[in-house]
């Protein structure tokens, strides 16, 4: 990623970037309530920016304890492959590598065909020999 030209920041995007940036991947529309409370309910943001305009974005939900949830790695379309997915994925891990303690688990729901993105970060794929399939319900 050019850092001469993005900007990585430590915070929230407003809900309408959240809603945008997730409908530009293909994530549906989401209620404007039911995303500004998610959003504030997360334990960690970080955003990336091409000047103003919100490119990339990441954040760690869960009790902030024993669980960590990485959700919401979304990288805007036309900026895909230039190494903005990794460098969220660098400002996760380093909160991580801080908060969560030894016993602590460390999750994420990888979108399909994403998951080896993810093992270069000691992400384990499921099932294995000890982990079953990842499971979820949508409401």
């Amino acid at each position: 990623m050019d850092s001469n030209k993005y900007f990585i920041k430590l915070e929230s995007p407003s809900v309408e970037e959240f809603i945008n940036l997730r409908a530009q991947i293909g994530w549906g529309q989401l209620d404007f309530n039911l995303a500004k409370i998610s959003l504030n309910n997360s334990l960690f943001h970080v955003t990336v920016r091409d000047k103003t305009k919100l490119i990339g974005m990441g954040r760690i939900v869960g009790d902030g304890a024993m669980y960590f949830y990485i959700q919401d790695v979304i990288v805007a379309p036309s900026y895909q492959n230039s190494a903005i997915g990794s460098a969220l994925m660098e400002q996760i891990e380093k909160y991580l590598s801080v908060t969560a303690k030894k016993g602590s688990t460390v999750g994420l729901l990888a979108a399909k065909g994403k998951e080896i993105f993810y093992t270069r970060y000691g992400y384990v794929l499921r099932p294995n020999n000890s982990l079953g399939h990842g499971m979820c319900r949508f409401v």
